[in-house]
């Protein structure tokens, strides 16, 4: 009885080894490393990007979480912090969003990528000498037209000018073609993008922002944003009907099918145009304010957001190792250059592959006939009223001086 009973004890004991043994051996389960953005037009190249990455990283699980389009990310973004669930990597689109934002950015000045970034994109989100973010690309817009409509409707010369913008519309649309697919639903197409023009081409469009915060200038009496008028008119005029309810996706399906000559939105959606037909003939031309071709001809080009780390986050290091993996391997920058279309913000990154979008933005640069991407500065919340108020003008509910008198109202309510 007694070798029963030892016999029993050696027996759990030997149980007790083995089954801490097979606890040991268990597979770790990843960690799960939390990714914000708003292109919700690259969730499948993103997706493909978080299965390359485990194969890299074994130990790390990117989950991607893609807020954009018809949804207004930037509250999103704060909604998950307020909660306590910020992301480890997310986004931001400029200095002002940086300054919101500022207590959980992490400094990346250190990074082996920092010294690549060019000038023009690194600036914004440089604090005190410290670069808090890593920006991807340089991004340009205006309207994308398809050259082989042009060519039917007898247009041999790209529009500069309104009045030249104009006479290509009406020659397009006596070919049976609407000229402009509106997608005015879009709070960024109508209220940031849109709106972006006068602010970018006034004389100095940083003093202006300073002024209209003094209360020293006003939107309503600005010439630049009362001549706007001519250019949204002419949109609306030639433009699709139900723009309000026309969405970014509904918006470049009109133009990808050849129901529409021109959009308005910029070289992000390359990859989209070239997956509907490879063969696509297109090229960007500029907003214009007037008819001067000199003042007009220029377009917006910037950073459209830069990659911050989470500094509260236990994964910094990591976010910080995926960050480098995208722009310093192989698949990271081909997906930069070649899937994403892109144009790298970084020195050391070839470019020859771009698309015919991207091509055009570069020439305008070469040529510095550009002009900034002024919404980064403006104040929280300002895209969003923006929009709300530039819809209303569309759908007849106010005048356009009204719509500018509701836009200076807001800016001096959000300024304070």
């Amino acid at each position: 009885m007694k070798r029963i009973l030892i016999a029993l004890v050696l027996l759990c004991s030997f149980s007790l080894l083995f089954a801490q043994g097979g606890t040991d051996n268990k597979k770790i389960s990843p960690k799960e490393l939390h990714l914000f953005h708003f292109k919700v037009d690259q969730i499948e190249e993103w997706e493909l990007i978080s299965k390359e990455y485990a194969k890299v990283e074994p130990g790390i699980k990117l989950v991607i979480e893609t807020v954009g389009g018809a949804s207004d990310w930037n509250t999103a973004l704060k909604t998950k912090f307020a909660a306590g669930n910020g992301p480890d990597i997310f986004i931001v689109d400029g200095p002002a969003l940086a300054k919101t934002f500022m207590e959980y950015l992490t400094d990346l000045s250190d990074q082996s990528w920092a010294p690549h970034v060019v000038a023009s994109a690194k600036a914004p989100l440089t604090f005190d000498g410290k670069l808090m973010g890593m920006p991807f690309n340089l991004e340009g817009y205006g309207f994308i037209y398809n050259k082989q409509i042009f060519r039917d409707a007898g247009i041999s010369k790209v529009p500069s000018t309104v009045a030249e913008l104009r006479q290509a519309a009406e020659k397009i649309q006596a070919i049976g073609i609407t000229p402009f697919g509106n997608g005015y639903s879009e709070w960024w197409v109508i209220g940031m993008h849109l709106m972006n023009i006068p602010f970018a081409f006034q004389s100095d469009p940083q003093a202006f922002s300073i002024a209209l915060d003094a209360g020293s200038a006003t939107i309503y009496e600005n010439d630049i944003f009362k001549n706007f008028k001519e250019l949204f008119d002419l949109t609306i005029e030639y433009g699709n009907k139900n723009s309000l309810t026309t969405d970014h996706n509904a918006q470049m399906s009109l133009f990808n099918t050849g129901k529409v000559a021109m959009v308005q939105q910029g070289n992000w959606k390359e990859g989209e145009i070239y997956s509907a037909n490879p063969n696509a003939d297109i090229g960007l031309l500029p907003i214009p304010v007037n008819n001067d071709a000199d003042f007009s001809g220029r377009i917006p080009v910037g950073v459209p957001f830069y990659w911050v780390v989470n500094n509260q986050s236990a994964l910094q290091d990591d976010a910080k190792k995926f960050l480098e993996w995208m722009v310093t391997s192989e698949f990271g920058r081909s997906y930069i250059t070649e899937k994403f279309a892109y144009i790298p913000a970084f020195d050391n990154i070839d470019s020859v592959s771009l698309g015919g979008l991207s091509r055009d933005i570069l020439d305008y640069a070469t040529q510095g006939k550009t002009i900034p991407w002024s919404f980064t500065t403006w104040h929280d919340g300002m895209y969003n009223e923006f929009a709300e108020h530039t819809q209303k003008y569309v759908a007849g509910r106010i005048s356009y001086d009204e719509m500018l008198v509701a836009m200076q109202a807001s800016w001096e309510k959000l300024a304070k």
